[in-house]
């Protein structure tokens, strides 16, 4: 993507209102940050949002060559997670027959009437979702019993392929930081020749009031340690507000030991496993009461999350996976 398109784009101007707030914290003016900007830009093809998502303006030149971009994961997924084999785990209702084993939930897709409407007695409370939705975007909780138009939500489902799915009973100590929404832990996985490992974990906590613990949703994330299950440090959203504690419950983020996680990571490697055209994978693993579910499985587990909470470029990540497939294959990718 040129300088040229990044200056006639239509998220320029969105970008330059931005800076007005950064401009005014950093005592720097706007000039100096687009100046910058496409610095950064030329230097790891940095988009507005990862300028300001990562807030490369604090960053030394050493620092921001170790930031993953969407260039770089365009990169990566291409050599470990190709796109010819996604619909396994994007198409969601091929993820939940996939990965029936891991998922204790009852779903309805594209199905009769009266297997809609068996779908809906047997649960109180559902989520319905986009089949092929990334983000949190068009996801909403729908209690069952308070649905005026069944007929419209049938309607809704077969015309749009929506899925339907019943709603996740979460931990209770997981719960007690925000009811609302089903607060996922993020891990992500790489399998390779029959090997698989744990390269990353953060938690997603939602607001408190969104439906939804996705970052790009209002949510929040904080790092936890792979070997204990620990959370460690302060939750951080995607503006780059940082929280010791949830702002709506109160409850601490840092030492709080999430329930059940040697059966996550069971879990996880076990799974990772399952498909051996895609070597990374980002499990969205909810914890239930007597161990885990998959809410979802992401061949290509976006970067945003995992650098705005770490602090710091997570080139590192990438860089441990591909040592692996170039000794394996004898090639030589480099991030």
């Amino acid at each position: 993507m040129s300088i040229l398109h990044y200056a006639t784009s239509s998220g320029l101007s969105n970008f330059w209102k931005k800076l007005d707030k950064v401009s005014v914290d950093t005592k720097k003016s706007k000039v100096w940050h687009f100046a910058n900007f496409l610095r950064c830009f030329v230097k790891i093809g940095s988009g507005f949002s990862d300028y300001l998502n990562y807030e490369l303006w604090e960053k030394s030149n050493a620092e921001i060559k170790e930031y993953a971009t969407i260039k770089t994961q365009d990169y990566f997924y291409e050599i470990v997670s190709p796109a010819k084999y996604k619909t396994y785990f994007t198409v969601k209702p091929n993820f939940l027959k996939n990965f029936a084993k891991y998922i204790e939930r009852d779903s309805f897709n594209m199905g009769t009437r009266e297997e809609f409407d068996a779908f809906l007695s047997r649960n109180e409370k559902i989520v319905r979702k986009p089949v092929d939705g990334i983000g949190g975007g068009g996801v909403s909780t729908l209690v069952v019993s308070e649905i005026e138009d069944k007929d419209a939500l049938f309607n809704d489902c077969i015309n749009n392929n929506v899925l339907l799915e019943g709603f996740v009973k979460q931990h209770h100590e997981i719960s007690e930081f925000a009811s609302t929404s089903v607060n996922t832990i993020r891990v992500m996985s790489f399998a390779y020749d029959g090997k698989s490992e744990i390269i990353g974990a953060f938690m997603r906590i939602g607001n408190g009031t969104a439906d939804v613990d996705n970052f790009h949703a209002g949510g929040m994330g904080v790092e936890v340690d792979i070997e204990t299950g620990i959370l460690k440090g302060q939750a951080v959203d995607k503006n780059c507000v940082r929280y010791i504690e949830h702002p709506m419950s109160h409850k601490k983020f840092d030492g709080f030991q999430i329930p059940n996680w040697d059966i996550v990571k069971k879990t996880v490697l076990e799974a990772a496993l399952q498909n051996e055209n895609i070597h990374c994978v980002g499990w969205d693993v909810a914890v239930t009461e007597n161990g885990c579910t998959f809410i979802e499985g992401n061949r290509r587990p976006g970067y945003d999350l995992v650098q705005v909470v770490c602090g710091r470029g997570r080139k590192d990540i990438m860089r441990h996976c591909l040592e692996i497939v170039n000794k394996a294959e004898g090639t030589n990718y480099k991030v």
